[in-house]
């Protein structure tokens, strides 16, 4: 028998399963489109069956396409995105859309709670700030604009519990996704019950799942489940981890000397802490799976998103000669930046297509005719690592501040050394990336092989599962170039949301 783990990852486009041996060694993955559904201004639902299909099909592709028996699947589990929300009946059936966490629909809502100073009150029961994509203001949301959905809700569910509850009916979550929701004090892990009654969503509680540890077996793959998936029936379940953790562990984040940095369709900076950071509330706080430590993380829309974004609607004619030619555009993207490296450049890229602190629009500032496009792309990279220096140094502010050593990174951008070289020389600490691709789906396969007992621990788990493949130092002459133009990008975004219209 070659036992095998299986890690499903539903991702903000993508619902991904990967295939893993006991070693962590990534064996392959299969992607589906998830159905994304916009059916108002600021909303972005997802439709929940389309991606439990979208999981199927993933895992049976990856099973067939390996010739992977299903008698070697010795577990299972899934990671998801932290918040948003979905509603279900009894059965785990939803009752409306799920709900991703870039939705804006309680923006107002947010903002009126900032200024009467429940949220700030709120902020310091959950020990993170409320955000609108979060499930306790989606929550308060549905009570005053959807109360027949309300009155048919039996359970609230995250993401990566929807899947689970169809692979094997149980329902709980974990203290990663209740942390991410803002619905624990992530002091005690149990659920903030004064902030419910705060903001008048107490009945809400009577719905919330039960949380239960990440590396836990919860259930066994059901007939149906078997069936949809080639899974074998009985296949054992784990309850899993968010996957802003699961990243952080696939990354190998065990202490605070470790940072997590994730450069994909957001800019996501994670650091541990003995207990939860309160000098500086963060974006999002959680408890962490190894050794009651927190996670605590800073992040915006203001990373890789970007580049894709250029990539697709700029560079389409590139990437149809590159696919010819039998590469991809972002290999090309990487030799026109390496080829710019050596030339001046004062191009200044403002990351925020998808909105910018205080409204600032994204732009490219300082073009000269004799500009090439890898003096663009490079302006394009050196943007995203000063928007990401500028999470982490509130990240690494206050009397209760990690002091890390070194960088993890992940998401696409780790696929570049040069990008990777750049963030080092931009955040002025060593880069490490790890081998493999699916993080996410590592991550709870790092958990699955906790909980079937493959390993006594997750320190001992990520000691076998989780490589280096490569370190970049920081160029100290370029760290300071490089704080010279984050001076200027930051003073730059400061003017322009003065006085862009609003």
């Amino acid at each position: 028998m070659r036992e095998r783990l299986i890690g499903i990852d539903a991702g903000g486009t993508m619902t991904k399963a990967a295939l893993f041996d006991l070693d962590g060694r990534e064996l392959a993955c299969e992607r589906r489109p998830n159905q994304m559904l916009f059916p108002g201004p600021g909303h972005t639902e997802r439709d929940p069956e389309r991606m439990w299909q979208a999981a199927c099909e993933s895992i049976a592709s990856v099973l067939e396409n390996t010739g992977t028996s299903p008698d070697d699947v010795v577990a299972v589990s899934c990671a998801g995105y932290g918040s948003g929300i979905y509603l279900t009946d009894r059965d785990g059936n939803p009752v409306r859309p799920g709900v991703v966490s870039t939705d804006s629909r309680t923006a107002d809502l947010v903002a009126e709670w900032d200024g009467n100073g429940r949220a700030g009150v709120t902020a310091r029961r959950i020990q993170q700030r409320v955000w609108p994509g979060q499930a306790i203001a989606l929550m308060a949301w549905f009570s005053k604009h959807e109360p027949e959905t309300v009155a048919r809700t039996e359970r609230v569910l995250f993401c990566k519990d929807f899947l689970r509850g169809r692979l094997c009916g149980d329902f709980s979550t974990d203290p990663t996704d209740a942390g991410i929701a803002g619905a624990i004090d992530v002091e005690t892990g149990e659920y903030a019950r004064e902030v419910f009654r705060d903001l008048g969503i107490a009945s809400w509680l009577d719905v919330m799942p039960e949380i239960g540890p990440s590396a836990e077996v919860v259930g066994k793959v059901t007939p149906a489940a078997a069936r949809q998936t080639g899974l074998k029936e009985g296949t054992p379940v784990v309850r899993g981890v968010a996957d802003v953790a699961a990243a952080a562990l696939a990354s190998g984040v065990v202490t605070p000397e470790r940072l997590s940095m994730i450069a994909g369709t957001f800019s996501i900076n994670s650091t541990l802490h003995a207990s939860p950071r309160l000098s500086v509330p963060p974006f999002l706080q959680m408890p962490y799976p190894i050794g009651g430590q927190v996670l605590a993380t800073e992040g915006a829309a203001t990373s890789a998103s970007n580049f894709e974004w250029f990539c697709r609607e700029i560079l389409d004619a590139e990437a149809a000669r590159a696919l010819s030619n039998g590469a991809s555009v972002y290999d090309v993207c990487n030799d026109y930046v390496r080829d710019a490296l050596d030339r001046d450049n004062d191009i200044l890229f403002l990351p925020y297509l998808f909105g910018g602190p205080g409204g600032a629009p994204a732009g490219l500032l300082g073009l000269k005719r004799s500009d090439k496009l890898g003096d663009v792309l490079r302006g394009i990279f050196e943007g995203i690592a000063y928007a990401h220096r500028v999470d982490i140094e509130r990240l690494l502010s206050g009397y209760d501040a990690a002091r890390p050593t070194t960088i993890r990174l992940a998401g696409g951008a780790s696929r570049s050394a040069i990008w990777a070289q750049i963030f080092a020389d931009v955040l002025g600490l060593p880069v490490e990336v790890t081998d493999g691709t699916e993080l996410g789906a590592r991550g709870v396969a790092i958990a699955s092989a906790v909980a079937i007992g493959a390993y006594a621990d997750f320190e001992t788990a990520i000691s076998r599962m989780v490589r280096v493949r490569q370190r970049w130092e920081p160029n100290a002459g370029q760290h300071a170039v490089h704080s010279r133009k984050y001076v200027r990008f930051l003073g730059l975004t400061r003017a322009v949301a003065r006085e862009w219209p609003q």
